[in-house]
């Protein structure tokens, strides 16, 4: 039976898609399941929109615009505040629909739902910030001031691996611009995001000024990228979909934040604490089984400390606990569908046909949606794990001699988004941080996302940058205005 057991508020499971205020079924009527990867269960239905219903949409964040826009910076910081307020409150019943359609243990749900929440919060007081500048003039009847204003209606795309904090990354601080939005969340996990819009409408932000749109991607997508009325598009995904959206947008010329894959690397030298060194790699590698744009992907050791990090890290991964995520102690949950195991399992294949070999594994679960935690070594630049983003509980080990072979393998990828590296010498710390060309530089930590900082890439991993001061000016438009003829000052 569809639907998910134990909430507190059962009218946060939401099988409809909110225009205008309104939610609502698809025009023909049409659906698409939802199901839980851990069971392979019906979670749920939701309508399968297309371009008729996201032009409706774009239409009634058209309409909110103007009063939206109109508010003060305050205004829209109390909307949004109590938002965040009302978000932690609904941890639990945010944490549960999240599992029951993305699978990651309820913990680690939770734990996403307060990290989404924080952007929230973190906006409403960046949107109390925003400010222009004066400038000199020529004359002193003149003034030139650079004034600041919300880019818009914008289109929002956003992924199943983070269903709560990569809604809340991106609205956030458009809200707080003075920007009205239209959301196409994943098809895999609807339900989040449409929880989220129903306590944002109920934090008393007006309709209109969030929009919903379920189903597949291509007729929402193409009509967010072909309407003029749209002036900006936020994505987050693979590269080969975030290039597809920017050859689209071209006709309309929209700003674009595209937040894509990466190829972290994750180094560690001699002088490494070991302690921390693996605790950030477990932290890094297998936070949400591996399906982060942000986990170590490849794990470079130095030769001093090549043995001992590998059977620390080894212990640790035979530590975790690979289940249901509503499952007692379960640490590792399912993968989101079965092409992405069967994708894990290719590269482990691959691997080991190349010469690696298997340091240690956590317990195996039944199940067709789960994958085996896995560390391996004697890992090598040929394999497709070094080439690929895994997106899955694999751990490879690649041994090096010299920082700069480090530095030169760790770059040796297209892609620019996260990077990792553990050392306690302050002249290597600033040599190895800005040489590595990656958007994130983690020293001495697994841990680089949080809504202070700036988050995004380089390369092929993409454009803008999310969270932090810089987060909002995605969404802010500077306009340059000449007042002359001022009498009296001349």
């Amino acid at each position: 039976m569809a639907g998910i057991p134990d909430l507190t508020d059962s009218t946060l499971f939401v099988e409809r898609a909110l225009i205008g205020g309104v939610l609502r079924s698809a025009t023909d009527g049409e659906v698409i399941e939802v199901f839980d990867p851990a069971t392979g269960a019906v979670v749920g239905t939701v309508p399968a929109c297309g371009a008729a219903e996201t032009e409706e949409a774009i239409a009634a964040a058209a309409a909110a615009f103007p009063a939206w826009r109109n508010r003060t910076a305050d205004d829209r910081a109390v909307l949004l505040e109590r938002w965040h307020d009302l978000v932690l409150a609904a941890t639990a019943d945010l944490g549960r629909i999240m599992t029951a359609e993305q699978g990651k243990p309820i913990a680690e749900a939770e734990g996403e739902v307060r990290y989404a929440a924080s952007f929230i919060k973190w906006f409403a007081g960046e949107g109390r910030r925003v400010s222009g500048h004066d400038m000199p003039a020529p004359t002193r009847d003149r003034r030139v001031l650079a004034l600041k204003e919300p880019v818009g209606v914008c289109g929002i795309i956003t992924p199943w691996n983070f269903p709560a904090a990569m809604i809340t990354r991106k609205i956030a601080p458009a809200l707080a611009a003075g920007c009205t939005v239209v959301i196409k969340p994943s098809d895999l996990t609807p339900f989040t995001a449409l929880a989220l819009g129903v306590l944002a409408e109920r934090a008393g932000v007006p309709a209109g000024v969030i929009n919903i749109v379920t189903g597949p991607p291509e007729g929402i997508g193409g009509a967010l990228t072909a309407s003029p009325v749209v002036r900006k598009l936020s994505f987050t995904g693979s590269t080969r979909i975030g290039a597809l959206l920017m050859r689209q947008s071209a006709d309309t010329l929209k700003r674009l934040s595209l937040e894509l894959g990466g190829n972290a690397p994750f180094i560690v030298f001699d002088d490494a604490d070991l302690d921390a060194a693996v605790a950030g790699a477990m932290a890094s590698k297998f936070r949400n089984a591996g399906q982060t744009c942000v986990c170590a992907n490849r794990i470079f050791v130095q030769d001093g400390i090549h043995d001992r990090f590998v059977a620390r890290l080894a212990e640790a991964v035979r530590g975790l606990r690979v289940g249901d995520g509503r499952a007692a102690g379960t640490t590792i949950g399912p993968l989101i569908n079965t092409a992405a195991v069967e994708k894990v399992a290719a590269h482990v294949a691959d691997a080991l046909a190349h010469g690696a070999a298997v340091a240690g594994s956590a317990n195996p679960f039944a199940g067709a949606g789960f994958a085996t935690p896995v560390l391996l070594t004697d890992a090598t630049m040929d394999m497709r794990l070094a080439q690929e983003e895994t997106f899955g509980p694999v751990a490879p080990i690649f041994r090096f001699e010299r920082e700069e072979d480090a530095v030169a393998l760790a770059n040796a990828t297209p892609f620019g988004l996260a990077s990792y590296f553990y050392t306690n010498d302050l002249h290597r710390a600033w040599r190895v941080g800005e040489a590595l060309e990656f958007g994130m530089v983690g020293l001495n930590t697994g841990a680089i996302a949080m809504e202070m900082a700036p988050f995004g890439g380089v390369k092929l991993s993409g454009l803008g940058r999310e969270g932090g001061r810089e987060g909002i000016e995605e969404y802010l438009e500077t306009k340059a205005f000449h007042w002359a003829g001022l009498k009296g000052f001349a």
